[in-house]
């Protein structure tokens, strides 16, 4: 079977960027996709299944696509994944190929979902959830980062690198502050 990719970027970069009030329910799309994804790829699962980016974060507004990071081996040891999770409708990028394997579903076109097979143990996975949890703790963070993707979102309505190249420095900060910051233990 022929394993579908979407290689040149610049045929899916530009959907245009909407931003969306929080949706209680996209929690359980993770555990839905969580569940599909462990069925499917569950043998090179060595660091989780996590929901991580902007729908992870309860009460912070997001484009409405679940990020999904899982912790693998390595990329060369993950890459029959990518067969695999074609089969349950994914398409692989290359797209920061040196950090992760990028896919997304069910199109670049119209994204509900984007995975990131990430090195388990890795900083890019470590950071992902960090931030994730940093925000979910910090409402004041949370919220200034919303407000800032909704005033960029409209101002790069159909241009998403624009969109992401605008919020980067922002965001480094709160990934600078995530990894600094560790929760309270019980």
């Amino acid at each position: 079977m022929m394993c579908m990719t979407f290689e040149d970027p610049s045929t899916w970069a530009n959907e245009a960027v909407r931003i969306v009030p929080h949706d209680p329910a996209w929690a359980a799309l993770f555990e839905e996709e969580a569940a599909v994804l462990r069925a499917t790829i569950g043998e090179w699962i060595t660091g989780g299944v996590h929901h991580v980016g902007s729908t992870a974060v309860p009460g912070l507004s997001a484009k409405p696509i679940i990020d999904i990071a899982v912790g693998v081996k390595s990329l060369e040891a993950s890459r029959p994944c990518i067969r695999l999770l074609r089969e349950v409708g994914y398409l692989y990028s290359p797209y920061r190929g040196d950090v992760m394997h990028w896919f997304c579903k069910p199109d670049p076109a119209r994204r509900t979902h984007h995975l990131h097979l990430i090195p388990t143990g890795s900083s890019r996975l470590a950071e992902e959830i960090a931030l994730r949890d940093y925000l979910t703790a910090h409402r004041d963070s949370a919220s200034e980062y919303g407000a800032l993707k909704t005033r960029l979102a409209a101002q790069h309505l159909d241009d998403r690198e624009a969109y992401t190249r605008a919020k980067a420095a922002f965001v480094e900060t709160l990934t600078s502050r995530a990894r600094s910051w560790r929760p309270a233990s019980d």
